[in-house]
C-alpha cells in the first residue's frame, strides 16, 4: 500500500471525534459514596467472595470466529504471517488475505448449531459450579449486544447475543456467571493484518486491514461498518521493503507481538473504546467474575478506573456485599491483594495465603480439528488429577471446552465432560466447599510452579496424596489410581497432631482397616475401587480437620 493511502487511514483512524482518556474521564467511574477508587492502594481493600473459594470449578467457553476454520489458536493473527500454517491453510480454503481477510471469518460465523442450555447441564453436571464466556478476544470483536462497538455478534456473523445467551443459561442452571475480556491486546496483536507477504508473487501486496475503508463496503455484507474499527487502525505498521517470510515475521516478531499492557501511544480512541465496551459488558450482563488477559491491569489508568468500577457496581448489585472476582496475571507482590491471580497453563507448587486460579484448556484455546482427529485432548484423569492438585492449594480451576464455529463440541470433549461427572458424583464431596489443610499433600512428583509450567511436571501417579477440608472432616484424594492393596498416607502419622476414628473410601459403604504409625496412616484397600482414576477418602476423628 502506498505510504499516502497509509496515512490516510492513520489519521481517519486518530481522527474520529470520540475524545481521549484523561483524568477527569478517570476521576468519573468513581463517582459516588462508592469505596473503592481507581488506585492500586484503593484496590487492595478487596477480599475474594465466599462463592469462589467454595466454588472450586469453573468451564470456559474461549469461542470466536477464530474457530470456524478449526486450525487452532490465534488464527486471526497467524493468517497473516507468511509461513504459518493458518497462513497456509487460509490460502487454500479462502484465498490470499489481501483478498479474504479476517472481517470474512466474522462474517461466515453461524453458531447456528448453538445450543447453551443443553450445554450448561452438561457443563453443571460435571461439576462447574461457574461459567465464563468470552466477550472479545484479541481479534477485537464483541460476542455480545455492544452499543459502542458496531462488529458485534448480534450485527455480524450469528446474529445473536453470545453472551448473553450464556448467562441466561448459566444462571437458570444455578451457576456463577463470569466473562472474560481480551480486547486490550487487539491495538498491537492484530496489527500483522496491515502487513504483506514477505516473497512469493504477492511480495509487498498489503493485506485487507491496509486497503479497505468503510467507503469501501457500499454494497457489500458490511456495508455501513468500518474495517479500520475492527482491526484497530494503523498503530504499528511494517515498513515497506522487507523481503523473505522469515524475515516479515520476525519483524511482527519484534514489534507487535511482545505483550504490551500500555495505551497506543498514537490511538486514544482505542483506549476510549475499550472502557465504554467493558463498562457496558458489566451493565448489561452484570458478570459475578471479569478475567482479564493482561498482565496487572490493561491500558493503564484505563485498567484500574475499570476494575474500581467493577467492584463499586458489582457491592450496588449485591446490596453492599462485594461478591466480585476480577482475574488477571503475573501480578506483582502489591497486586496480589487486589484481585483474584490467574496462572494460565499453570499451577503452583505450595499453598497460597489467598485465592488464586489456574485456567487451562483441554486442547487449543481455539477449536482444532486436528487434535480431536488425534485424540489428543488433555483425559478426564489428567483433569481431575490437576483439580485435586490446585483445589488443594487454596486454588480454583477454569477449564475451557472448546467449541466448533457451529457451536458444538465434539464426541471426544463430550466423553471427558462425562467422565468428570462420573466422578464429581462420587468424589465431589472432597472439592467443592473445601479449604487447604496444614500440608498441600505428599508424593513422588514434583510440580513446577509458574505460567505454562503445566507439562512440566510428569504425570501424577496413584503415590501422589492430595489433602483437603472441610469442616472436622479431612480427605485425602490420589492423583492416580493406588497400585497396591495399601496405601501410606505419610503425612498422617503418629506424630501429627490428631486422633483417627474412621476412614472411609468415597463411593463405597463400608469403612476401611487402617493403622496408624510413625510412618504414616496405613489404610487397607478393597479389591476393587470406585470410578477410573483418583480416589478420595473421607478421614474422621478429633482435632484433624483443621485448615491451614
Amino acid at each position: 500500500m502506498p505510504l499516502s493511502r497509509r496515512s490516510f487511514l492513520l489519521g481517519m483512524t486518530l481522527g474520529l471525534s470520540a475524545p481521549c482518556w484523561t483524568p477527569r474521564l478517570a476521576r468519573a467511574a468513581a463517582d459516588g459514596p462508592a469505596p473503592f477508587q481507581p488506585t492500586w492502594d484503593s484496590l487492595r481493600g478487596y477480599a475474594a467472595p465466599a462463592w469462589f473459594r467454595d466454588a472450586k470449578f469453573g468451564i470456559w467457553a474461549h469461542w470466536t470466529a477464530q474457530c470456524v476454520p478449526e486450525q487452532g489458536d490465534w488464527y486471526a493473527r497467524n493468517m497473516y504471517l507468511q509461513g504459518e500454517p493458518q497462513y497456509e491453510y487460509h490460502c487454500r480454503t479462502y484465498g490470499h488475505p489481501s483478498q479474504f481477510g479476517f472481517m470474512e471469518l466474522d462474517h461466515r460465523w453461524k453458531a447456528e448449531h448453538w445450543d447453551p442450555d443443553a450445554l450448561m447441564r452438561l457443563y453443571k453436571a460435571a461439576g462447574a459450579k461457574y461459567f465464563v464466556a468470552l466477550a472479545n478476544h484479541h481479534d477485537n470483536f464483541d460476542n455480545y449486544d455492544s452499543s459502542h462497538h458496531a462488529w458485534n455478534s448480534v450485527k455480524v456473523g450469528p446474529r445473536k447475543d453470545i453472551v448473553g445467551g450464556w448467562a441466561r443459561a448459566a444462571r437458570e442452571q444455578g451457576l456463577r456467571f463470569g466473562v472474560s475480556n481480551h480486547s486490550a491486546h487487539a491495538w498491537h496483536w492484530f496489527q500483522t493484518a496491515y502487513g504483506y507477504d514477505g516473497e512469493g508473487p504477492r511480495a509487498g501486496q498489503r493485506y485487507d486491514a491496509a486497503r479497505l475503508a468503510k467507503a469501501d463496503g457500499r454494497g457489500t455484507w458490511w456495508e455501513g461498518l468500518d474495517p479500520q474499527e475492527l482491526y484497530t487502525g494503523p498503530n504499528i505498521v511494517i515498513p515497506d521493503g522487507i523481503r523473505g517470510a522469515a524475515a516479515v515475521r520476525q519483524w511482527h516478531e519484534q514489534h507487535d507481538r511482545p505483550w504490551n499492557e500500555n495505551p497506543p501511544p498514537q490511538n486514544p480512541r482505542f483506549v476510549r473504546q475499550w472502557f465504554l465496551r467493558c463498562k457496558e459488558l458489566l451493565d448489561k450482563y452484570r458478570p459475578d467474575l471479569l478475567y482479564f488477559d493482561d498482565t496487572g491491569l490493561p491500558l493503564g489508568q484505563a485498567g484500574l478506573d475499570i476494575a474500581a468500577y467493577y467492584y463499586n457496581a458489582n457491592r450496588q448489585w449485591h446490596d453492599g456485599r462485594l461478591e466480585a472476582v476480577l482475574n488477571a496475571k503475573g501480578l506483582t507482590p502489591g497486586q496480589v491483594p487486589a484481585m483474584v491471580e490467574d496462572i494460565e497453563r499453570g499451577v503452583s507448587d505450595a499453598i497460597r495465603p489467598l485465592p488464586w486460579q489456574t485456567d487451562t484448556c483441554i486442547g487449543d484455546w481455539h477449536y482444532s480439528r486436528r487434535l480431536f482427529e488425534q485424540h489428543g485432548y488433555k483425559s478426564a484423569a489428567t483433569v481431575i488429577a490437576r483439580l485435586c492438585d490446585i483445589v488443594s492449594k487454596n486454588g480454583n480451576l477454569l477449564l475451557s471446552i472448546p467449541l466448533r464455529g457451529d457451536g458444538t463440541i465434539d464426541a471426544d470433549e463430550r466423553d471427558v465432560l462425562e467422565q468428570l461427572a462420573a466422578w464429581m458424583k462420587v468424589n465431589g464431596e472432597a472439592i467443592f466447599g473445601t479449604r487447604p489443610w496444614r500440608t498441600f499433600g505428599e508424593g513422588p512428583t514434583k510440580v513446577a510452579a509458574g505460567m505454562f509450567a503445566e507439562d512440566k511436571a510428569g504425570a501424577f501417579t496413584g503415590d501422589d496424596i492430595r489433602y483437603t477440608v472441610k469442616g472436622d472432616v479431612l480427605f485425602a484424594i490420589t492423583l492416580g489410581r493406588p497400585s497396591s492393596p495399601q496405601l501410606v498416607l505419610k503425612s498422617l502419622g503418629s506424630a501429627m497432631p490428631g486422633s483417627v476414628e474412621r476412614v472411609e473410601l468415597l463411593g463405597m459403604q463400608a469403612p476401611l482397616r487402617f493403622k496408624r504409625d510413625t510412618q504414616g496412616l496405613r489404610l487397607e484397600l478393597p479389591e476393587r475401587l470406585p470410578g477410573a482414576s483418583s480416589v478420595a477418602f473421607r478421614i474422621m476423628g478429633r482435632g484433624l480437620g483443621v485448615a491451614g
